[in-house]
């Protein structure tokens, strides 16, 4: 274990972040360097604060089965090699979930339970931060060839976890990516504030070196159909992620100015990365209204400040949420309480228990106005409340109220693969399709979640694909598709 005492002797400290003076006038991360250099110098303390739980509980919050006790403890004793070893054991991108998790491990932490939990994120973070400084991040190419191939498709995390497990069990591994560049969401959908692009840049290139295959630009379903890639490949992993958003059709959607979360984010991290598209969509000098509530939609809260919004609000269906654990959601779940992100801090308006009932434009068809109600949540639904109607600037509008799940036409028309009850991809325990050879992981096939569960689920997917093109697997498989944490 770490220091013995720790727990008790040392309070919890967590990265600073830039001044937001000095931050919304540029478009790197809000830490000073990188978020794991920000707490460098007293990183080893925290990590001591990790106690001898007996059972650590922070493993029922991390689907991918960190070690993090392990790894707590090696950084307390400043072996940074075998704290390396020890988090890539169970991670192949800590560098992604250091900056972009939520940690719900951490609001598992057997500390938490009466004190500030351990800075499990943080220390994640520095411990990858600090390796790849140091250049101790290096290609683990396979020793010999398997004479098999695979086509990934789909670059996010789950599909780049999938590839990097098959190539390095020897695996002939090509990654099929409709963008111009690999990374999926992770790219163009995560904004250059939360993880600068050189974060990805660095692992795609480990992955290359490794012998991972990259075909950028192509549109599987289109110029290239599935059937063609189930005919050239002895598997396919389908890993497209869950793109489809949710929409609002209430009257005034035709408008102009209104656009999903993720026609607007791609614009803007192209912009920040200085290759601004045609009629770009943009918030400068205008009102913003952003509807959801999430990460998405502070997304593009930080994009939106970053551009020159004159004003910003973020609306939120549901209740303002509680600053403490709720009763009803006990360690060592994950609590749905209050949370500032970095752009929360920037500037904007929160306003919770609202619905939009209507659009109003002007006279060249754009938005120009927004109404919404009060709403109370009674007999299990959600009801506007009489009388509340308000109207707001809104002279540009943000969808970002989730996905509904991945696009699955071509999929359907061209393979035959089946869906699940929620519209998403079917799967078995080994997350085979229906169709011989064909498997899905990440959000295609659970839905929308977060990156922790998009890698656990392409590290486990590829021990499936392996055992079935070997007929068994030394690969891990840290959970299966039909295992549900109480955070999705």
């Amino acid at each position: 274990m770490a220091d013995p005492r720790g727990f008790i002797t040392t309070p919890r400290k967590v990265a600073e972040r830039r001044p937001v003076s000095e931050r919304v006038h540029d478009w790197n991360e809000v830490y000073p360097g990188t978020p794991g250099r920000a707490l460098l110098p007293i990183i080893s303390e925290q990590a001591g604060r990790c106690m001898d739980c007996g059972i650590p509980f922070c493993h029922t919050g991390c689907p991918l089965g960190n070690l993090i006790p392990e790894w707590n403890d090696l950084v307390w004793r400043s072996d940074w090699d075998e704290a390396l070893e020890r988090l890539h054991a169970t991670n192949n991108f800590p560098e992604f979930t250091g900056r972009l998790c939520p940690a719900p491990c951490e609001t598992a932490c057997v500390v938490g339970i009466n004190r500030d939990a351990v800075t499990i994120k943080n220390v994640e973070v520095s411990i990858i931060d600090k390796a790849w400084d140091e250049r101790r991040v290096d290609p683990q190419p396979a020793d010999w060839l398997t004479g098999k191939t695979v086509a990934v498709v789909g670059s996010g995390p789950s599909g780049l976890a999938a590839a990097q497990q098959l190539t390095r069990t020897g695996h002939t591994v090509a990654v099929y990516e409709r963008a111009d560049a690999p990374g999926g969401l992770l790219r163009y959908g995560i904004p250059e504030f939360k993880m600068e692009k050189k974060v990805l840049d660095r692992r795609i290139r480990q992955m290359r070196d490794e012998g991972t295959n990259f075909r950028t630009g192509v549109d599987v379903g289109g110029s290239v159909t599935w059937t063609q890639l189930k005919e050239r490949y002895d598997a396919v992993v389908i890993a497209i992620g869950s793109t489809v958003g949710r929409d609002l059709p209430v009257p005034g959607r035709e408008l102009k100015g209104i656009h999903q979360a993720m026609e607007y984010l791609p614009q803007g991290n192209r912009a920040a990365l200085g290759n601004a598209p045609e009629d770009q969509i943009s918030a400068a000098g205008k009102h913003v209204v952003i509807i959801g509530g999430g990460d998405t939609g502070a997304d593009c809260l930080g994009t939106a400040i970053r551009q020159g919004a004159a004003s910003v609000t973020q609306l939120e269906i549901m209740p303002t949420p509680p600053t403490d654990r709720p009763e009803n959601q006990p360690w060592p779940t994950y609590p749905m309480t209050y949370r500032v992100s970095s752009a929360h801090e920037e500037s904007g308006e929160r306003v919770y228990s609202v619905s939009t009932s209507e659009f109003r434009g002007d006279d060249h068809g754009s938005v120009k106005t927004l109404v919404l109600s009060e709403v109370v949540f009674e007999g299990g639904k959600l009801t506007a409340i009489e009388g509340t109607e308000k109207e707001i600037p809104a002279e540009l509008v943000l969808l970002a109220m989730g996905f509904t799940g991945p696009e699955k036409q071509m999929l359907v028309e061209q393979l035959g693969v089946g869906l699940d009850p929620r519209g998403n991809i079917a799967r078995d325990e080994q997350y085979a399709t229906d169709v011989e050879g064909v498997f899905v992981c990440g959000d295609a096939g659970r839905g929308q979640s977060l990156i922790v569960w998009a890698i656990a689920e392409g590290r486990a997917c590829a021990n499936g694909v392996d055992t079935y093109l070997s007929g068994s697997s030394a690969l891990p498989r840290p959970i299966g598709p039909q295992v549900r944490q109480l955070m999705v």
